[in-house]
């Protein structure tokens, strides 16, 4: 049982994490996806209590994540602001607008198919584990074998020689901010499934477990480098050892300790690695 959890875990963080890598791939950052996720679970739970089709809930939460990484980009890639500005801008938004359209309080009601979703299967394998399989085939193909991926790595690994290049620099980077977006709605709509609620509250911190993941994993915050195999490892080593602090009983408030010490010593790493290149 414990070993489901930490899968059904591992998938939405994964999810996240995956979006989060393309941004900070091509030398951004997205502060926003936590809040990302609570106003589209809020936003798929008022959708999905049976007076649509599953469809609809899903779509709306995925459009509207599409729409904060849209603005998101347009902020960094248009405006020229800073991403971590920009982003936590959007965070503090995001979130007020989730609490806005719930009136604060959480959403219930939802339908029991929309419950299914996370509590269903495939030949024992979880369904949100079957989610996170087909996100990782899709991101490994558009990173690893398109002209997309290789331009997305060449605008995190030299911006002005992309844009010498020929590149559309611009938009490259907005697409990325708008992957992080479109992933972090997918995983407000899992997320509200598997909690069978609407929580305009819900996710919060989830923008750091998705970057740790991603440092652990390999991902540089230099940009222009990180491998799908990595971030994927690192997904899983953090949320193992969070979830092994919880059957511990370690103090919740000190777990974020931990994760604050593994950022700091991925962030140090990395930054070393860095050095001895140069």
């Amino acid at each position: 049982g414990n070993l489901v959890n930490i899968l059904k875990q591992a998938s939405i963080n994964g999810i996240l994490a995956f979006g989060m890598m393309f941004v900070i791939i091509a030398g951004g950052f997205d502060m926003s996806v936590g809040s990302t996720v609570a106003f589209t679970g809020v936003l798929a739970a008022m959708l999905g209590q049976g007076q649509y089709p599953l469809i609809v809930p899903l779509l709306v939460a995925m459009l509207a994540g599409l729409a904060v990484g849209v603005v998101n980009g347009v902020g960094v890639a248009v405006g020229d602001l800073p991403p971590f500005i920009m982003t936590l801008g959007t965070m503090t938004a995001v979130r007020g607008l989730a609490l806005l359209i719930s009136n604060g309080k959480p959403v219930i009601g939802i339908s029991a198919e929309y419950k299914a979703v996370a509590a269903s299967s495939v030949l024992g394998v979880p369904m949100l584990a079957v989610f996170l399989v087909v996100i990782i085939i899709i991101c490994s193909f558009v990173l690893a074998k398109t002209v997309y991926g290789r331009r997305v790595y060449a605008c995190g690994g030299n911006l002005l020689a992309a844009r010498v290049s020929g590149i559309n620099t611009t938009r490259i980077r907005i697409s990325t901010f708008a992957i992080a977006g479109l992933l972090a709605g997918l995983s407000g709509f899992l997320m509200t499934s598997r909690v069978t609620i609407g929580q305009p509250n819900a996710a919060e911190s989830y923008e750091m477990d998705a970057i740790t993941a991603c440092v652990v994993g390999g991902v540089s915050f230099t940009g222009g480098i990180g491998k799908i195999s990595g971030v994927v490892v690192g997904v899983l080593i953090f949320t193992v050892l969070i979830y092994s602090l919880t059957i511990l009983g370690i103090d919740t408030n000190l777990q974020f300790v931990f994760e604050g010490i593994i950022i700091i010593t991925a962030v140090t790493l990395d930054c070393l690695k860095y050095v001895q290149k140069k």
